[in-house]
């Protein structure tokens, strides 16, 4: 199952990081922020926990920064971006998220990706990078486990996926959900709520 995780991962990805430089990819990048956005209205979050995108990754940041003018500003909604810690001796990998000013961050994390500095915080919604996803909600992600295990520990988290839609994947693609894959609430692609 992980060597079929696996190919399946890096095909998906190497198409992505291919596409993201297309004429495709602004109109795309468009239409999944408008979806993005009805469905944020919807939920109404007090903590929006987002994710600094890597890899030719949807890039949430404009929604976010305008659902948080429309709330009112950072006193009404408040934005968060993961950090992940690689863990040692008894403690095992874990995430947790960091209140975000909607800057670039000068932080970064244990694997080099920028994190937030500011306090500890622990939203109510969390928008999910998806390399790809299910009919069912069920993601393919980079195989670090720690959106996951965050899931896990967070059960309260209304998680949403987000992704473009060449990473969708079929019952034909080889890919069975893991005992420690955790369902998103839903996932949003160029086309719409497609998942969930």
């Amino acid at each position: 199952m992980s060597d079929t995780r696996s190919t399946l991962r890096q095909r998906l990805l190497q198409a992505r990081q291919a596409w993201a430089g297309t004429d495709e990819a602004p109109p795309a990048q468009a239409r999944l922020e408008a979806h993005l956005s009805a469905v944020l209205m919807e939920l109404e979050p007090q903590c929006l926990g987002l994710y600094w995108p890597l890899r030719g990754e949807f890039n949430p940041r404009d929604v976010a920064l305008a659902l948080q003018q429309a709330c009112g500003g950072p006193k009404s909604l408040r934005l968060a971006l993961p950090r992940s810690h690689k863990g040692q001796g008894e403690t095992a990998p874990f995430m947790d998220y960091a209140v975000w000013d909607g800057q670039e961050p000068a932080g970064r994390d244990d694997h080099g990706i920028p994190c937030a500095d500011g306090p500890d915080v622990s939203p109510d919604v969390v928008i999910v990078p998806c390399v790809g996803f299910t009919a069912e909600g069920f993601r393919l992600g980079y195989g670090g486990g720690y959106f996951d295990r965050y899931m896990a520990r967070h059960p309260h988290v209304t998680a949403i996926g987000v992704a473009w839609d060449a990473g969708r994947i079929g019952p034909d693609d080889g890919f069975t959900p893991s005992a420690h894959d955790q369902p998103l609430m839903a996932v949003v692609t160029p086309s719409g709520v497609v998942a969930g």
